[in-house]
């Protein structure tokens, strides 16, 4: 979900692996399920933006069926004691679990996207305690050092701001987090551990929108202050997850544990990085590899691409995508191309699109080839009307970085594997309405985890044809 991330108390938040010992499952609905959208509100949606072993932990995945329609997605959490249950978007892309919280300044009171919203109340959960500054934890959250300007009882508070000007700011708290651990085969009991998050006081721009409102982000990055990072540093889990997003019959996977089945070939994560950063070596549309520029892979920053279920789309650098858009394009030259909402390359096509348009592969590191299919990187607007989801990112590009970014276009219906215990990311083509297995550390027991379709307590509504993207300019202060 996130394009750039910084730590603006003089220094930056880096990655920090600690070893675990047991798996974990959530259940996962599709954010914007009932709402059909249109291409600026895709790329807009984009441009915004966490004593006993857990063991597998099995996160329930929804959405919908339309190849066309993968993108953000959410779980359904408990939270504080006695436990409730908070709606949060999944994220690989950013670093903190965060909720609206009780007298929330310009927090939504509704959403349409089919879940009754909550506010946490600290004062009515019996183990929830606010974080200090000048607590070891506080700093922890920020990768380690002196909290600057901190005083004695001063609140450990946190503001993060996303590229449309959207912010959330609040106070971090401790408390338990309750999720569904694997048991057996297709089997979950609740189980918790205890966590940090924020506990947001006040939203503003499309954060206090009822139209795209959840209670909150869960964030699955590398830093400090993830879940996955926390949950794994108390020893409750390995620093191990996967996910398999279906866009064909909708729903899918989301579990953390040690994998064991299906098995797949990885790449290493680019080390000291604050996002799943890879090596890219080259992009081959159909047989043709792309003549790109001489010595444009010689330099790792130049070479790396990020691995971001939280974004819908997929966005490469101006050298990459002129000459990709060209090969595609160039394989029915009678197309009469339009642009919609100043951006997006259209065009009216009644064939099927997998005869007609050519795959796009990329090659990564130790032979680790991602194959993209035309029903992935089309969309239809309507039955005639197809769209291309590749996107430029020079032209989002702030600081003059073209970055690769690979969203939920490139990682539908495929299994992705992170292993931050070894530092590697894995992928396999999948049916992602099959199971996985994942072996339970204490006992070596494998279980089987199912794909799930979410459905919550409130009625959701059919999905529409587009949802909306998420790519994410984020910046952390302590303030």
């Amino acid at each position: 979900m996130v394009l750039r991330q910084e730590l603006l108390v003089g220094f930056f938040l880096l990655s920090f692996c600690l070893p675990g010992s047991c798996n974990l499952v959530l259940d996962v609905q599709h954010k914007f399920k009932g709402r059909e959208k249109t291409p600026n509100e895709l790329r807009s949606h984009d441009v915004r933006r966490h004593g006993r072993l857990l063991s597998i932990v099995d996160l329930e995945l929804g959405g919908n069926g339309h190849p066309a329609e993968t993108g953000l997605f959410f779980a359904r959490i408990g939270l504080g004691t006695p436990p409730n249950d908070y709606y949060v978007q999944v994220d690989t892309g950013s670093d903190v679990l965060w909720v609206n919280c009780m007298g929330c300044s310009n927090c939504p009171e509704k959403s349409d996207i089919g879940v009754e919203l909550r506010l946490f109340d600290p004062k009515g959960s019996s183990t929830a305690k606010f974080i200090t500054c000048d607590q070891s934890s506080c700093s922890a959250m920020y990768g380690g050092g002196t909290i600057r300007d901190c005083k004695p009882d001063m609140l450990c508070k946190y503001t993060i701001i996303y590229g449309d000007g959207s912010a959330t700011s609040g106070d971090f708290v401790k408390d338990y987090i309750h999720l569904q651990q694997a048991v057996g085969n297709h089997q979950t009991t609740v189980t918790n551990g205890s966590i940090e998050f924020g506990c947001a006081a006040k939203q503003s721009g499309e954060l206090g929108t009822s139209s795209e409102a959840l209670d909150g982000i869960i964030g699955f990055g590398q830093a400090n202050s993830s879940i996955i990072s926390q949950l794994a540093a108390s020893g409750k889990v390995k620093k191990i997850f996967a996910h398999c997003l279906d866009s064909v019959s909708g729903g899918g996977i989301f579990a953390i544990g040690d994998v064991v089945e299906p098995t797949v070939k990885t790449t290493p994560v680019i080390p000291h990085q604050v996002h799943y950063n890879v090596v890219l070596n080259g992009v081959k549309v159909g047989e043709t590899t792309l003549d790109l520029p001489v010595g444009l892979f010689e330099t790792e920053y130049r070479r790396e691409a990020i691995i971001d279920s939280g974004t819908t789309l997929a966005y490469l650098p101006g050298h990459i995508y002129h000459p990709l858009m060209q090969k595609i394009l160039g394989a029915q030259p009678g197309l009469k191309l339009h642009t919609v909402d100043h951006q997006f390359t259209c065009f009216k096509y009644d064939e099927n699109v997998d005869d007609g348009f050519p795959l796009v592969t990329l090659l990564f590191v130790e032979s680790l080839i991602l194959i993209v299919y035309p029903h992935e990187y089309l969309f239809q607007i309507r039955d005639d009307m197809w769209c291309v989801g590749w996107q430029n990112s020079g032209t989002q590009s702030r600081d003059g970085r073209e970055v690769t970014l690979l969203g939920d276009l490139v990682l539908q219906n495929k299994f992705i594997y992170y292993n931050l215990e070894n530092q590697t990311i894995g992928w396999i083509e999948y049916n992602c309405t099959s199971g996985i297995k994942l072996r339970e550390e204490k006992s070596g027991k494998i279980y089987t985890v199912g794909a799930h379709r979410l459905s919550s307590a409130a009625s959701i509504i059919e999905i529409g044809r587009l949802l909306p993207l998420l790519l994410a300019f984020t910046l952390f202060f302590i303030q």
